[in-house]
């Protein structure tokens, strides 16, 4: 059984992070970052003491609840650090959108490496090598040993079957507590899923995050 100091908080994580292509453009996704804000804010609500990691290039026009302790967060190595310098926390919610790959190389159309600060337009098409990037979920239990842990899976293709089949290995890959999961594959709304493989289904935002504080506790 977990034992965390009543003191701890819950930590929170949303919104994009993005990979330099060189010192003036990135790679980024659409994540807005509102859904960490609402759960901080429902947290918040709820007595409970949050630290909100959110992407810096994150769009929600939603602020953050009066004692919510707001952080900023740029690349993926850039939360890591941050989340492995943290210190004991009650449960942590990782929603942040982190960037799936990163600029490994970029060439001009003759094969060049284009190394300046600012690539310049004129260097004409350019070809992109991407790796996969640093995944922070795997690293979560190493640093939050006692904590509840959440990750998320996001899935647009395949079935629902499918959605919950990634749900349920990233749980077991992770070795976190639940995995909420959404996207087209599953369909409307968001479902929770426990490492005994069952289901809790939220209509929408607001019942999910009353959903995962009532978890929390």
């Amino acid at each position: 059984m977990r034992s965390t100091p009543s003191s701890a908080p819950i930590v929170i994580t949303c919104g994009p992070a993005y990979a330099p292509i060189d010192a003036v453009r990135r790679i980024t996704n659409f994540s807005t970052g509102t859904l960490g804000i609402l759960l901080a804010n429902a947290f918040a609500a709820a007595g409970r003491k949050v630290v909100c990691y959110k992407g810096e290039l994150a769009t929600s026009p939603l602020a953050f609840a009066p004692g919510v302790d707001a952080r900023t967060f740029a690349t993926n190595d850039d939360l890591a650090a941050q989340l492995a310098a943290f210190g004991p926390a009650e449960a942590v919610f990782h929603a942040a959108a982190l960037c799936d790959y990163e600029v490994e190389a970029v060439r001009d159309a003759t094969g060049a490496a284009q190394t300046e600060a600012k690539i310049p337009s004129h260097a004409g098409g350019l070809h992109l090598t991407l790796r996969p990037a640093r995944k922070l979920l795997p690293e979560l239990r190493g640093h939050f040993p006692d904590a509840q842990i959440a990750g998320w899976k996001y899935e647009l293709n395949g079935t629902l079957e499918d959605a919950l089949h990634a749900g349920a290995h990233q749980i077991d890959a992770c070795g976190t507590d639940c995995c909420v999961v959404n996207g087209a594959a599953y369909g409307e709304g968001f479902g929770l899923l426990d490492p005994r493989g069952r289901i809790r289904h939220f209509a929408d935002k607001a019942e999910l995050c009353a959903g995962l504080v009532a978890w929390a506790k």
